[in-house]
């Protein structure tokens, strides 16, 4: 590990390779920019180490490195993000996001971030992350964000977003996503995987979304985005070959899940397979510009509403079926500014931080879906 700096950012620029960047708890008024890989930057206490933007600032930490570790602290009233890995600033990128052409290796584990301008942790361009035991609030856009990449080769895992805009969004986020056994409550959307043409490497494809509580995305308490979507618990605008399973989905004025066309993209052969769904306006919703079921099913499901009526014997999977269906989702209310969203409570730290050694980067251990299992009520 280095020696004693002045600032985090004195410390990372000495860092290399295999070492350990140790944060002393504290208030840290600065922007921290890595752009040297392979070691870990982590803080002593997650709740007492915390880096605070000020609203002046417009990252908390921005990693353009491969191999980076951020650790064990908070980021908090940044303009923008709370932590960004980027592929896209680096040289020699190319088509940035593709094999080859992406930040390489990442992991945020034991992060608390809130009352950001943007997002909370920010992957974009990046392949090979976990992202886990993490907290986002108070975001206007979303906690959580996986974006332009394929393969993503992303876990997210154990991780808690509430009273954001979106609790996790997936954009053009393609190939071994997961984003498993976590929750998003109280936010305006809950998890949205999705295709969009604002990004390269449209359409989205193959996020698994599994063992999730996904409760009450629909409040009006959480932060606004502009034209956004509201109310529902997971959204797949656009994607293609997305599975969605054994999650408990509740309390939404609008979808609890939504299958549906996103900007010009149709929904392609995702499957819906045993979820348990209760209070929301309409458990079911599969959308078709086309008419058609492109190859959409849904199975095995604990519900009581749907659209179409009869969803299950409708859209079976395997089968070819033609399906008109009209749904309208609530319209989205005013909310307040990001800055005025309630700080969060304290976290759990990292067990062990001042010794633990340092997590190794690079392609993630994928959870084995078969071990997932539907998760309790809190």
């Amino acid at each position: 590990m280095p020696g004693d700096a002045a600032s985090i950012q004195e410390a990372v620029d000495q860092a290399r390779a295999g070492d350990i960047v140790l944060v002393e708890p504290g208030l840290y008024s600065e922007s921290v920019t890595i752009e040297r890989g392979g070691f870990t930057l982590r803080g002593a206490d997650r709740n007492t180490v915390i880096l605070d933007g000020g609203g002046q600032f417009a990252n908390g930490i921005v990693v353009t490195a491969d191999g980076v570790s951020v650790e064990n602290l908070t980021v908090r009233n940044y303009q923008q993000n709370g932590i960004i890995f980027t592929g896209l600033l680096g040289t020699g990128y190319g088509t940035a996001g593709t094999e080859g052409r992406a930040l390489d290796g990442y992991r945020v584990a034991w992060v608390t971030a809130y009352n950001n301008g943007l997002y909370g942790v920010y992957a974009f361009a990046s392949t090979n992350g976990v992202i886990e035991h993490s907290y986002a609030s108070g975001h206007p856009d979303s906690g959580f964000y996986v974006g332009q990449c394929r393969p993503c080769n992303v876990v997210l895992r154990n991780v808690t977003a509430e009273r954001n805009a979106i609790g996790y969004f997936g954009t053009n986020a393609s190939e071994n996503v997961w984003v498993v056994e976590s929750v998003f409550a109280h936010n305006r959307l809950g998890i949205a995987p999705n295709s969009q043409k604002a990004e390269l490497l449209a359409p989205q494809a193959e996020t698994i979304v599994a063992g999730n509580l996904v409760v009450d995305n629909d409040d009006p308490g959480a932060p606004e985005i502009s034209d956004g979507f509201f109310g529902s618990g997971i959204a797949l605008g656009g994607g293609v070959r997305n599975t969605v399973v054994r999650n408990r989905v509740e309390g939404h004025l609008g979808a609890g899940i939504a299958v549906m066309p996103l900007n010009d993209f149709l929904p392609e052969a995702n499957r819906v397979e045993g979820n348990i769904m209760s209070s929301n306006g309409t458990d079911l919703v599969f959308l078709s510009t086309s008419g058609t079921q492109l190859g959409n099913c849904f199975v095995g499901n604990d519900f009581a509403t749907s659209v179409p009526v009869g969803i299950e014997s409708r859209l079976v999977c395997g089968a070819s079926a033609t399906v008109p269906t009209v749904f309208a989702f609530p319209v989205a209310p005013a909310g307040p500014s990001y800055r005025d969203v309630p700080a969060p409570p304290p976290q759990p730290t990292m067990p062990s931080a001042r010794t633990a050694p340092p997590a190794v980067t690079g392609t993630p251990a994928y959870p084995s879906l078969e071990s997932i299992t539907v998760p309790a009520r809190r």
